[in-house]
């Protein structure tokens, strides 16, 4: 009955090492993969999420004083209309 679990102990022991083994091929692999993407992304001159707001909400300004600026001219021209 010793052998037997000495047996176990030596499986279970190769068990726990190979799962270590697995689990830091697996963090290796994440990180080499991330490495790659931001490689890859930073080559095609993507934009940022927070480059993106910021233009996203300067257009916006720009549309709503062009807006202004439209019913300013409108209401100058309607007031300058002889009667």
């Amino acid at each position: 009955m010793q052998t037997r679990n000495k047996m176990f102990d030596d499986f279970s022991q190769l068990m726990t090492n190979a799962m270590g083994v697995a689990q830091g091929a697996r963090t290796e692999a994440e990180t080499a993969m991330k490495s790659w993407m931001d490689r890859w992304l930073a080559d095609r001159n993507f934009v940022t999420r927070e480059e993106f707001d910021a233009v996203r909400a300067m257009a916006q300004k720009a549309r709503e004083e062009n807006e202004a600026l439209k019913a300013r001219i409108e209401a100058l021209e309607a007031a300058s209309k002889p009667k």
